[in-house]
């Protein structure tokens, strides 16, 4: 591992601003976007199955960010997941969870900027064939934002975490005269526990990315204070918002058979209550779209450049602006892959399939993640009692171990399910690639960046 000089630190400097409400807004807005679309496959199953799931996975995200809230204000890194894995597990294990987690981070927004193509379609009349332009425009604007400042970037996620909020309150509140659980949330049957199991993806999608927040430690003002208020603030706001809506979007008309089905399911819902026009439900849709889309750019851009700055990446990557001190060319790389992907599968000839592949190759990554990242909990507490820990979490490794179980049987899931096998299997082979550059190159090339020097330093204690 080499020593690098204080110029190449310097060239790769970030700048601190966030607060709990910054953090708050961070994690509620990455994970917004959930309420909106995606869940809602999952009802095929049947309300009870996708009701059962989703408390399945709350239970796996009560572990996961109790456990996190613990990790990250004791290892106060960029690096986040990376960070915590390289500390219990060594290079290869913060390498693989870092792997994982890039996935996550790269296909997440890929996902949600085919939904914002297709909104922005619908409110400016293009046809689907100039989809792929709005998708090069959202990635430049979003972009483009997270390159300007940090400051700007925090600023715009507080503004668009309480507008996407204020949008599902107009659909909770306006739903109440329409509510009736037996007529429409019934209405498909109970399939068994095995609907409870093909549902979890689905049911996971209301609360993805909300781990992202230890990446934004470096840019913290007070990360060992803030961060466990800011993940757990966030996390009891989308258990609020995840049972409400797919309660109220389940038991009013057109009902859950409908909602499972579509590719709008808040838009039946607000047809139903104010009969508005197709533009403006699109632009109300649009904003837990975009709120998603801006906060998981701000999550790959750091991810990236933490595991870059370290050599696990080339580390070219990881220089930031000169005068903003944002990772430029992090964000920048990051959107080339996701746009490659979302277009390779487009040409591939599923355009109506899109957004559905890179779904569930995101939750690939992201399950693999959780798994590390439960294991680095457990491996911290066992083998580095001595670490000061600013915040215990009250679940311990029960908790942790709770929720790596249920993350193993949704990376189970996954490969079982027809409909969606062949994307799991694309991811896979995306990740072992990436374990082969990993094995031939880079593990030979590793930088001693703070994430290194911390691990290194508590070796052997």
């Amino acid at each position: 591992m080499r020593r690098e000089s204080h110029e190449y630190f310097e060239r790769r400097g970030l700048r601190r601003h966030a607060r709990v409400l910054h953090l708050w807004a961070l994690g509620v807005a990455a994970v917004i976007s959930g309420d909106f679309f995606g869940w809602n496959y999952g009802l095929a199953w049947g309300f009870g199955a996708m009701l059962a799931a989703l408390a399945i996975m709350t239970v796996m995200y009560a572990g996961l960010c109790f456990s996190i809230a613990e990790m990250s204000p004791a290892l106060p890194h960029t690096g986040g997941a990376y960070s915590f894995a390289r500390t219990s597990m060594g290079p290869w294990g913060g390498y693989l969870t870092g792997l994982a987690e890039n996935m996550e981070y790269i296909l997440t927004p890929a996902t949600i900027v085919v939904g914002i193509g297709g909104y922005l379609g619908a409110i400016f009349g293009t046809p689907k064939s100039f989809d792929p332009v709005w998708w090069v425009a959202s990635y430049a604007v979003f972009v483009a934002l997270n390159v300007f400042g940090v400051e700007l970037s925090f600023r715009f996620s507080v503004l668009i975490a309480m507008a996407a909020l204020a949008a599902l309150a107009v659909f909770w509140i306006g739903a109440i005269p329409y509510l009736d659980v037996r007529r429409w949330a019934l209405e498909i049957p109970w399939r068994g526990w095995r609907g409870v199991l093909a549902a979890l993806p689905f049911a996971l999608w209301f609360y993805l990315a909300i781990e992202q927040l230890p990446l934004a430690a470096e840019e913290s003002s007070d990360p060992r204070r803030d961060m466990p208020k800011g993940i757990l603030y966030g996390l009891l706001t989308l258990i609020a918002c995840s049972f409400l809506t797919l309660y109220v979007s389940a038991s009013m008309p057109p009902g859950a058979a409908k909602v499972a089905e579509s590719q709008e399911p808040l838009f039946l819902g607000y047809q139903v209550m104010f009969g508005t026009s197709a533009k403006i439900l699109a632009a109300v849709a649009c904003v837990g779209l975009i709120a998603s889309f801006h906060t998981i750019i701000f999550a790959y851009g750091r991810q990236i450049y933490s595991l870059s700055r370290a050599g696990y990446f080339p580390t070219w990557l990881s220089v930031t602006h000169s005068r903003h001190k944002t990772p430029v060319r992090a964000l920048i790389a990051g959107s080339a892959v996701g746009l490659a992907a979302a277009s390779a599968i487009s040409i591939s000839g599923q355009r109506g399939t899109v957004g559905a592949v890179l779904l569930n190759m995101a939750v690939f990554g992201a399950v693999i993640a959780y798994i590390f990242q439960m294991a680095s909990f457990i491996m911290l507490r066992l083998r580095f009692p001595s670490i000061e820990r600013p915040y215990v979490s009250p679940l311990g490794i029960a908790g942790a171990i709770a929720a790596g179980i249920i993350a193993a049987v949704t990376l189970v899931t996954l490969f079982l399910n027809p409909d969606y096998n062949r994307s799991v299997l694309g991811a896979t082979v995306w990740f072992f690639l990436g374990v082969g550059y990993f094995a031939i190159y880079a593990r030979r090339r590793l930088v001693l960046a703070p994430e290194e020097e911390f691990a290194l330093r508590h070796k052997g204690k």
